[in-house]
């Protein structure tokens, strides 16, 4: 069966960009003029798929209204004569369909995914984490989606420094071909020196349903959370799971570094931005 859902956990705090996410979900800050989670929904559309379930938490509202219609917003533009304005605002509530559930309370990625078991169904589906934004020309979900058609349940793979393993979900496992791998170890934040790649699994997966009643019954993890990672390493003793390293440049927005990157990267892809950012980036690069 092909996935035609996505979740989207989005129930985090954010405190690494505070104070700015003190009454702002982190979701929302935009990278030039574009919500970061919008990013994050562009791929899901591009890949294919038709239902975002969001998993939200308090204070989260802005995310579902983002992608909700906007009347008083609409008429406004309109009778400005802002055309353009507009059909921005319209496309985005246009982009998917849109679930929300809530995650009570904080107890790890595992449990946020858990969570959107009664809107997911007895179906696959994938999985994105907002604070990985990944630019490809191939989304980074589709080039999943087609490994899944072929292998079954896949998560994407970056190589990362050996010195920054202890940050990631890192695998181990036998190459099937160029940039896939069939995984047999998965291991959470590995202590420095320890881990067995430097493959790290990175924000993008596509699961069976049979992962929910494996997270229902995996014990806290690391963090005191119930981790995906965990519940993965049982999936893998059960069925064949295996890891892409995918095509494009991941950015991780979750921290402030590589959300600034992020900024600019997708800011120098518009003709008219670059014009005017380029000869100041070369400006700070002298100094």
């Amino acid at each position: 069966m092909t996935p035609r859902k996505a979740v989207i956990p989005a129930a985090g705090l954010g405190t690494r960009f505070l104070p700015a996410t003190k009454a702002i979900p982190k979701e929302m800050l935009p990278l030039v003029d574009v919500p970061t989670i919008q990013y994050i929904v562009g791929e899901v559309v591009a890949s294919g798929i038709t239902e975002v379930v969001l998993v939200t938490g308090r204070g989260k509202s802005a995310i579902e209204d983002h992608f909700d219609v906007s009347p008083e917003l609409e008429r406004f533009l309109e009778e400005k004569g802002k055309t353009d304005l507009l059909e921005l605002v319209r496309d985005v509530a246009k982009m998917v369909r849109v679930v929300s559930v809530r995650q009570k309370r904080p107890l790890g990625l595992g449990h946020a995914v858990l969570t959107a078991r009664d809107a997911v169904g007895d179906e696959p589906f994938a999985v994105l984490l907002g604070d990985d934004v990944i630019d490809a020309p191939v989304p980074c979900t589709r080039q999943l989606l087609d490994v899944y058609a072929s292998h079954g349940p896949v998560v994407a793979l970056l190589e990362v420094p050996p010195d920054k393993t202890q940050l990631y979900g890192v695998v181990s496992g036998k190459p099937v071909r160029e940039r896939l791998y069939h995984v047999d170890t998965l291991v959470e934040k590995p202590a420095p020196g320890t881990a067995p790649t430097n493959l790290a699994v990175i924000g993008r997966y596509v699961l069976p349903p049979e992962i929910f009643p494996i997270l229902e019954k995996t014990p806290p993890g690391k963090g005191g959370e119930i981790q995906l990672t965990d519940g993965l390493q049982q999936l893998a003793r059960k069925m064949p799971l295996h890891g892409l390293q995918f095509e494009g440049n991941r950015y991780d927005a979750g921290e402030q570094a590589g959300f600034v990157q992020a900024t600019v990267a997708f800011a120098l892809k518009r003709p008219a931005l670059a014009a005017q950012l380029k000869p100041l980036l070369r400006r700070l690069l002298e100094q």
